[in-house]
């Protein structure tokens, strides 16, 4: 009888099982990007990721399929920064057709990936999607209510420092920052004038 390791086994390399680690892995690495210190969504990402791809790896992949996922993918995650809705679309459309196609079945019949499966993927990306864009008209227009002078006293943390510049995250957003010393990664702060899209930070303890 096989042994719990080998059921394990079995069960991911099911195209369909190997097809959601791998959304619940992107779907957590952009979540945890998006939000940076939530460290579960990233680390749960991380591994069904990595679940997911192992699971692939030992399947008869259809390189066309690898490749227009890949790219949908990326689309995807070019959509989080640009939220122009076109791009968004255009990576669920070519994900769904990717995963269409994604298992050569001609190697291995009855292994393709199931239909109503990707039709939920690509309702759930594209729900999410909406969501997103609505959360992001809401903030542009907050911004544009408030101006700059609405940044101006907020507590932020650094994400990325070096020398006298990088990147902090405040209002839920991550901003292009400049200080008048070197910053370590982690530390608050707070801001104290802004100049376009960029903020000026002091340390909380000095604000």
């Amino acid at each position: 009888e096989p042994d719990w390791r080998t059921r394990l086994l079995g069960a991911i390399t099911n195209p369909n099982v190997a097809l959601i680690l791998m959304m619940i892995g992107f779907y957590g690495i952009v979540f945890e990007f998006m939000n940076p210190g939530a460290l579960l969504p990233g680390t749960l990402g991380a591994i069904s990721l990595l679940l997911g791809l192992f699971a692939l790896a030992a399947l008869p992949i259809n390189i066309a399929g690898a490749a227009l996922m890949l790219l949908g993918l990326a689309l995807l995650v070019a959509e989080v920064f640009t939220m122009s809705i076109v791009l968004g679309i255009g990576g669920l459309v070519a994900f769904a057709l990717g995963a269409t196609i994604l298992i050569d079945t001609g190697a291995m019949p009855g292994f393709e990936v199931s239909m109503p499966l990707i039709a939920a993927i690509a309702v759930f990306g594209f729900g999410l999607l909406l969501v997103t864009a609505r959360s992001a008209l809401r903030s542009r227009r907050g911004r544009a209510r408030t101006g700059g002078s609405g940044m101006i006293g907020a507590r932020a943390q650094v994400l990325e420092w070096s020398d006298r510049s990088g990147y902090v995250h405040v209002h839920g957003e991550r901003w292009r920052a400049v200080g008048d010393r070197p910053l370590a990664p982690g530390a608050k702060v707070r801001v104290i004038d802004i100049d376009g899209l960029t903020v000026q930070v002091r340390p909380l303890d000095e604000a």
